[in-house]
């Protein structure tokens, strides 16, 4: 029988062991024996819990229990889920995580560690929550060279983006919104400044080419200065606006980031509304895969867990392909390399004269847009595809004769 140890029992950690319950009859047939979970670690006390016997508050006692061949961390964040998650590899225990923030800051130490010890470390719920990706990608997609990847990595900031676009409401309305339903914390920074989505592209970009990318490594936006206005014309270019975090190969080296974007309407990351997540890989051979699904919420993480539970008891030795090296992150291009059209949105005190500056710095292909509350004193515009550092030094230009106001990169996916 195998003996598994949860960490943790809020949101994710109740649903995982709810999950493995009800369902376990199924996953002892797919897993080829018989399972339970042995203990379940928590500072907090649940007498009313049917499990009240498998609650401890000391890790040690898992740690030193060679009964445990499996520990699912889902406490979250970095400390102690690290010690934890660390010592349960190095004592040969094969762990599973959804610990997003924890795989990106630290995930090729733990996946060296358990390449050691010949156990492994599975973090499928780290990024799609319910959405299978990471060993789609790993396993499913191996015979293809992924040059590019990109998606809607965060459901909060999805929420909020289409209650401005189908409702008119402003961002502040719609995070309370948000707020309310459970979607975002009361404290939603991690999300709508982009810092989740931000993790969620470095666990993807350092599995699909191989290295260790680092948070601090990657250009970061959230959604906070999208305004109505912006949506507003961005509708009329029949496009959405999307948090978007994507990753390119070139060569040996990578370009990545994570920001708001203008997504042309016939695109399948357009329609995707609400708390849904959707997740764009291009293989050499299979060309664009979406994967797409909720990208959080209890149960769908909880599946994910458990689904990785059942393949660690199946596959004892450490899983070849699931694997990344460390990295200096020299490999990770400067941001202002990146290329692609812009749409920017300024105010002038003479309309005409903006105009034809814009022309003249931009080009003659550039595209002007409108909106029914366009201010007369307003100009929006796509530009053609230019480097980063280009569309800053011609906003730079631009200043002189009108004021920018905002701007949003427009990708083609």
């Amino acid at each position: 029988m195998a003996k598994i140890a949860v960490l943790g029992y809020g949101v994710v950690g109740s649903g995982t062991v709810e999950v493995f319950y009800k369902n376990k009859e199924n996953l002892e047939k797919k897993a080829g024996e018989p399972l339970d979970i042995k203990y379940i670690l928590d500072v907090r006390d649940f007498p009313d819990s049917p499990y009240s016997d498998k609650f401890v508050k000391d890790f040690d006692v898992i740690l030193n229990d060679p009964e445990v061949s499996v520990v699912s961390e889902v406490i979250g964040g970095i400390k102690p889920a690290y010690d934890f998650v660390k010592s349960s590899l190095e004592a040969g225990k094969s762990v599973v995580t959804s610990n997003k923030e924890l795989v990106a800051s630290k995930g090729a130490e733990l996946l060296k560690i358990a390449k050691e010890k010949n156990v492994n470390f599975f973090f499928e719920a780290s990024v799609g929550g319910g959405i299978p990706i990471i060993r789609p990608i790993h396993t499913c997609l191996e015979a293809n060279q992924i040059d590019d990847i990109a998606g809607i990595l965060n459901g909060t900031t999805n929420f909020i983006l289409t209650k401005m676009i189908r409702d008119g409401m402003g961002f502040d309305e719609a995070l309370k919104i948000a707020q309310e339903l459970g979607y975002a914390e009361r404290n939603p920074t991690a999300d709508v400044e982009g810092i989740d989505a931000c993790r969620k592209i470095c666990i993807l970009a350092s599995l699909v080419f191989g290295k260790h990318v680092y948070p601090d490594s990657v250009h970061t936006e959230g959604i906070t200065k999208v305004t109505l206005e912006d949506v507003e014309y961005i509708d009329s270019y029949d496009s959405k606006i999307k948090l978007i975090g994507c990753a390119q190969r070139h060569g040996d080296e990578i370009l990545i980031g994570v920001f708001p974007a203008v997504i042309r309407n016939e695109s399948q990351l357009a329609g995707v509304s609400d708390v849904f997540n959707a997740i764009l890989v291009h293989g050499d051979a299979t060309g664009d895969v979406v994967f797409y699904g909720k990208g959080a919420g209890k149960l769908p993480t909880a599946s994910a867990v458990v689904s990785d539970i059942v393949s660690a008891v199946k596959h004892r030795g450490t899983s070849r392909s699931l694997t990344w090296n460390d990295s200096d992150q020299s490999f990770v291009r400067p941001f202002d390399e990146f290329v692609c059209a812009n749409y920017i949105r300024v105010s002038s005190n003479d309309v005409k004269t903006a105009k034809n500056t814009v022309v003249k710095l931009f080009g003659e292909k550039t595209e002007f847009l409108s909106s029914k509350k366009q201010p007369e004193n307003e100009l929006a515009f796509i530009t053609e595809a230019r480097s980063e550092k280009e569309i800053k030094e011609l906003c730079g230009k631009l200043s002189a004769d009108a004021s920018v106001l905002g701007r949003i990169r427009v990708l083609d996916y």
